[in-house]
């Protein structure tokens, strides 16, 4: 109940906030071009990692990533993926169907995915850098899965927390959950004050000011 009740407070947040809240803390967390490869809902739960690597041989394999779905028995997962290559996609509809089956929640890939268009189709979440249509086989293979691993520049262990909307991608690192959480209601609700303040005729140089954020400083003080 605890975790779900964390989820479901992260949920009522903005990676924009959530963003906020890592900055006031001094941690990593945000990215940059992790966006959604469709116009797909947010996605909130927790890492299941996976790191790619360049296929150096010619030996047969299991195909990358299914393991890892296969292995799945939680509702609360996200599928993170790092270490493909450039232009090469990592994830496609087929995948999708079978995360769908296992309820994952969806997938964000520091690299490409295929077949967006059958993701769409059934409402499964990608996020990632962008779409291409040249398959992974015989060209990526998956070497590790549930290890720390660093996506567009941020490391992200297993059961890290995911919250990806329309303005990209924050990743949290479990220990500090609660007090992102914390920090990012009370950073929402001032925001959401000054949004009324400069609605209702106050001056935005006021509302603006530095002053105002240092004030949450204080409060988290």
């Amino acid at each position: 109940m605890i975790n779900k009740s964390l989820l479901d407070r992260l949920a009522a947040l903005d990676t924009n906030t959530v963003s906020d809240a890592l900055d006031f803390l001094g941690l990593p967390g945000a990215t940059v071009g992790l966006r959604p490869l469709w116009n797909c809902p947010k996605i909130v739960g927790r890492a299941s990692t996976v790191l790619l690597a360049p296929k150096t041989d010619n030996a047969p394999t299991v195909h990358l990533i299914t393991p890892v779905v296969e292995q799945i028995d939680s509702d609360d997962r996200v599928l993170v993926i790092a270490g493909g290559i450039e232009g090469i996609s990592c994830w496609g509809d087929i995948l999708a169907n079978a995360a769908v089956s296992k309820k994952v929640r969806g997938t964000v890939i520091d690299g490409f995915s295929r077949d967006i268009d059958g993701s769409e189709s059934i409402g499964y979440p990608v996020y990632g850098r962008g779409v291409t249509m040249i398959s992974a086989r015989n060209r990526v293979v998956q070497i590790d899965a549930a290890v720390t691993i660093k996506v567009a520049g941020v490391d992200v262990s297993e059961n890290d927390y995911v919250i990806a909307d329309t303005c990209g991608t924050v990743f949290v690192p479990s220990a500090y959950i609660e007090k992102v959480i914390d920090l990012g209601e009370r950073i929402a609700r001032r925001q959401d004050g000054m949004v009324e303040a400069v609605r209702s005729g106050r001056s935005v140089a006021e509302v603006m000011h530095d002053t105002q954020f240092e004030a949450i400083h204080v409060e988290h003080a």
